[in-house]
């Protein structure tokens, strides 16, 4: 499925921030059920989640990190990025080109909480050879 003109008005309303269905609806002259409907097959198609995101500036003893990783081989990346998405503190991983072979956006308790996920977490993906941790000082609209 590939979202049409309609969906993906919808999704930018949705981008902007939380807005109920007969609000879109009513915004994009559609009925509330149709609304309804394309978000349920958006959804269903892996193209949209719906969910809260915090600020992780505005919060105390919130930190978010990028750690960036290298991996002993290149045809297990797939296979270690789902691994390293799947602990505890990770937000995202992506693939990358370059110096790394991944990039973790992490959000943690404070800079103990970066040495708890180095240690407890990340220790446990077998085949990561290196990281190294950039700590967000400051977040400029972002939202996780």
């Amino acid at each position: 499925m590939q979202p049409d003109e309609t969906d993906w008005k919808i999704i930018r309303i949705l981008q902007a921030g939380y807005a109920p269905n007969n609000t879109i609806a009513r915004e994009l002259g559609i009925s509330e059920g149709t609304v309804r409907l394309r978000l349920k097959k958006l959804k269903e198609a892996g193209i949209l989640e719906v969910k809260a995101l915090i600020n992780p500036d505005v919060l105390e003893n919130q930190q978010l990190a990028l750690v960036a990783m290298r991996v002993a081989e290149s045809r297990l990346l797939e296979r270690k990025a789902e691994e390293v998405a799947a602990l505890e503190s990770v937000i995202s991983v992506a693939i990358a080109s370059g110096r790394y072979d991944l990039l973790a956006e992490v959000l943690v308790d404070s800079n103990r909480g970066l040495v708890r996920f180095l240690t407890e977490q990340l220790s446990t993906v077998e085949g990561v050879i290196s990281s190294e941790s950039f700590l967000m000082l400051k977040s400029y609209g972002k939202f996780v």
